[in-house]
């Protein structure tokens, strides 16, 4: 088995309960000095590690522990094992209702790990995809604005891979609204090329993959947050193509 396949499981070998033939496939890794899977091991057992020190272990209800106990002290006297039966009994719920939620706390903290490793793959793929196109044999760069309180930047744009936008000094958008960028072909409509928000300082990275080889101008405007098939509001900013015109 790959990393990969292995990923989903690293929490679960963390804590000591990964199947066969996970559990033997993790160890064969680590013991081959895998450095995916000892990142991956060690990402989970800091987590297991801290889910063992924080997790608060969910306490019967005061009536439950009252009606146990009571039945520990009022059990038939004629009989001398009937205490321990029930001293065991409360000891069994004990034990069910302390686990249940030891396993709630580690289940959200796994939940929230994984939407976060799910972003931060989203975001890596992103980067790759810009880094693609800025470093691409054909690309072409171009400014736009001139700073302060104008929104500023850079857009790459490469013939077979996408366009690249770098802004800054965006607004945030309104609620309900989204910045939209378009390619404008020369002489022709504005093409939708996906919808993007700006950081709180201003920032922003739009990646459009995809040939654009008939783009002529890039443009962005501000539209409704489900897109726009046309632009219904003013240009913010536009930079024409070097070699398109």
């Amino acid at each position: 088995m790959n990393c990969n396949e292995l990923r989903e499981h690293y929490e679960l070998f963390a804590i000591g309960v990964a199947d066969e033939p996970e559990r033997s496939e993790i160890r064969a890794h680590l013991n081959r000095q895998c450095e995916v899977c000892m990142e991956g091991i060690k990402r989970a057992r800091e987590i297991a590690a801290l889910l063992g020190g924080s997790a608060t272990p969910a306490v019967p209800s005061p009536r439950l522990r009252r009606r146990i106990l009571a039945s520990a002290g009022g059990a038939d006297r004629r009989f001398g094992w009937a205490p321990f039966l029930a001293a065991a009994l409360a000891l069994s719920l004990f034990a069910v209702v302390y686990f249940a939620g030891r396993e709630r706390d580690l289940g959200n903290e796994l939940s929230r790990v994984r939407d976060i490793n799910r972003q931060q793959t989203i975001e890596l793929t992103r980067v790759n995809e810009a880094f693609a196109i800025v470093n691409g044999v054909d690309t072409t760069v171009t400014t736009f604005g001139e700073g302060q309180p104008q929104p500023k930047g850079k857009i790459f744009v490469n013939p077979s891979q996408g366009v690249l936008l770098v802004a800054s000094n965006l607004r945030p958008a309104p609620a309900g609204k989204a910045y939209e960028m378009w390619l404008i072909p020369k002489g022709g409509k504005p093409k939708p090329a996906g919808m993007f928000q700006s950081s709180p300082e201003g920032s922003a990275m739009h990646v459009q993959r995809g040939p654009v080889e008939d783009a002529a101008t890039v443009a962005v405007t501000l539209e409704n947050e489900a897109g726009s098939d046309a632009p219904t509001s003013p240009v913010l900013f536009a930079a024409q193509v070097p070699g398109q015109h």
